[in-house]
């Protein structure tokens, strides 16, 4: 596969690298030529240079995966996540963003200018700049732990919606937030918000929500995406080309958004 993205010789970090998105990330970047460190609770079966086990609720786990991973890193993709239920919302918020967070503020130090952060958010986080108040608490935390006793001590607060959407939320926030201190180290930092897609993970938010929910929540695009459909969009965004592009987010949602804005989808309208 020819390198137009300019991920030749680069070392790229991708967690969730056992499923979904993140497993088609890290095929199409080692495809790519990039020497990949792949990261999951379970194992990983495409092929890359490295695999490690982390589990995104254990800060020590963290903290010992951090330590094994050899610098420089020139590229990380946020891609490990849990659909709320059978979850807790706090189990959720956890792996979704503050374990998120502790793994990509403790690589950060190891990423020379011109590195790149790709988070996975949601097309749930729509409407995340009207919560940046509410959150505000838990994003001046600047450990694990606070983070976590935040949501402990404030449940009401932290998840009126449950864990999952919160947790979109915030990711959307971190990323808007977070672009600055990023910046001061050459950095870019971007998230994406997929609408539903055919992960291993769509029959639990079925469940939980119901299939027609789900559906409801389609794009102009009448259907579920398939996960490299997202997949390319975030190595797109993490590429060398996109190198001005930072604190955003990319909706690839097969335009929900779009037709939320402009009143013109049939289940929701945006005032």
């Amino acid at each position: 596969m020819d390198d137009v993205l300019g991920y030749e010789g680069k070392h790229v970090v991708v967690t969730g690298a056992a499923s979904g998105m993140g497993e088609q990330v890290a095929r199409i970047v080692h495809e790519l030529g990039a020497n990949v460190t792949a990261l999951d609770l379970k194992p990983v079966s495409t092929p890359v240079k490295t695999s490690l086990t982390v589990d995104l609720l254990d800060q020590a786990s963290i903290d010992g995966v951090v330590a094994e991973i050899d610098g420089p890193v020139d590229s990380v993709f946020s891609c490990a996540g849990l659909p709320g239920p059978p979850f807790t919302d706090l189990q959720t918020a956890i792996v979704n963003f503050i374990g998120a967070r502790h793994l990509l503020e403790r690589l950060l130090p190891n990423m020379p200018e011109g590195s790149s952060v790709s988070c996975i958010a949601s097309g749930a986080g729509v409407g995340w700049q009207q919560e940046l108040e509410t959150y505000a608490p838990l994003h001046a935390t600047t450990s694990f732990a606070d983070a976590v006793k935040w949501c402990e001590e404030n449940p009401e607060q932290a998840f009126p919606m449950g864990g999952y959407r919160m947790s979109k939320v915030v990711v959307n926030q971190y990323v808007a937030l977070s672009c600055t201190k990023y910046a001061e180290r050459g950095v870019r930092i971007n998230c994406l918000n997929p609408g539903p897609t055919a992960t291993p993970m769509m029959p639990a938010f079925e469940d939980a929500a119901g299939k027609g929910t789900i559906e409801n929540a389609l794009g102009a695009i009448h259907r579920y995406s398939q996960p490299e459909e997202q997949a390319w969009p975030m190595v797109c965004l993490n590429s060398p080309r996109f190198s001005y592009v930072t604190g955003e987010a990319l909706w690839v949602d097969g335009g929900f958004l779009g037709m939320l804005s402009t009143g013109t989808h049939p289940g929701f309208a945006m005032g």
